[in-house]
């Protein structure tokens, strides 16, 4: 049996992929905009997370290695997070990184 691989279709940047699937042109706009909004509102969360961290480093005077073996993380993890590349993680994942040096987060809903 053989799988096609092969590419049939590549949306362009910045187009709209709702419209693409077919929604009707109202619906694709408002989809796009929820999603532009949820995936800026994770964004800009994240960043939040990483200047915690970024600041407990810099408060401690700690070498990105020695926060890595606090944080239980490799050294380049810790460069990613003092340099906010947000792409590289998960929530939940700064959480934990917040949490093994005593910091506790708290999500409040508004």
């Amino acid at each position: 049996m053989t799988i096609d691989t092969s590419i049939t279709h590549v949306t362009k940047p910045g187009a709209n992929m709702f419209l693409e699937l077919g929604f009707s042109p109202a619906e694709a706009k408002r989809l796009q905009a929820a999603s532009r909004k949820q995936i800026n509102d994770t964004r800009l969360l994240k960043q939040q997370l990483m200047e915690e961290l970024s600041n407990w480093i810099a408060e401690h005077h700690l070498k990105q290695a020695d926060a890595a073996d606090i944080l239980m993380v490799s050294r380049p993890r810790v460069s990613d997070v003092v340099n906010k590349k947000t792409a590289k993680f998960t929530i939940d994942t700064l959480v934990e990184m917040l949490s093994r040096v005593g910091k506790h987060v708290t999500l409040a809903i508004g």
